[in-house]
């Protein structure tokens, strides 16, 4: 599909699923851009920021922070989730997102089955699992949700703080973490997560 003036065929050139390698290009050209302005890419020290915005200071000094210099993340995620809304309410793909046979599978095994599609084009998603109409879906939300969030500060850093912009600049502690992040996503997937499903 060719790009053109016309709005509605933007949309639809925008909507087209685009190949994988388009993401890495922008991810490290957002990198470079970054270390070039001498800040370091990551999304989880913004959750400290929050909980400074939100008056945690009073409760714990590791919270009392200048927010000055974290202005630009808080814009950053603000500016992520905004898009986020955008692409996903305007510029759904029309096709499903491609998952392997071999994931389709497995999760038949446990007895999910692959999501039809929606009119929102969103069919990957084993919705039969991660929802909020059931207790054991809010008690994955929240308990995930508390161990990535939980994780990421002890870590000091979330996986695009320290796989994108650790490994990028050679360092040391985040080899030693991302290794930690592939080992636990394995004995995740594996050996816990089953018992879940």
């Amino acid at each position: 599909m060719e790009l053109t003036s016309n709005p509605m065929l933007m949309v639809d050139w925008l909507r087209q699923p685009w190949h994988w390698a388009f993401s890495g290009v922008m991810i490290s050209s957002l990198v470079f851009l970054m270390t070039w302005m001498g800040k370091s890419f990551g999304i989880s020290t913004t959750f400290n920021n929050l909980c400074t915005v939100a008056g945690a200071g009073r409760v714990s000094p590791f919270f009392k922070m200048d927010l000055k210099p974290h202005y630009w993340r808080l814009m950053f995620a603000g500016g992520a989730i905004i898009g986020g809304w955008i692409a996903s309410t305007f510029l759904s793909s029309p096709e499903a997102v491609a998952i392997s046979e071999e994931t389709i599978t497995s999760l038949e095994s446990y007895g999910y089955a692959y999501p039809e599609m929606d009119k929102t084009g969103a069919g990957f998603i084993p919705t039969a699992l991660l929802n909020f109409t059931s207790l054991k879906g809010i008690l994955l939300a929240i308990g995930g949700g508390f161990l990535v969030g939980f994780g990421a500060r002890y870590a000091g850093g979330c996986t695009s703080g320290h796989a994108i912009t650790g490994l990028s600049h050679l360092q040391l502690p985040s080899l030693i973490t991302v290794v930690g992040f592939f080992i636990g996503g394995l004995l995740m997937t594996h050996l816990i997560l089953p018992y879940f499903l």
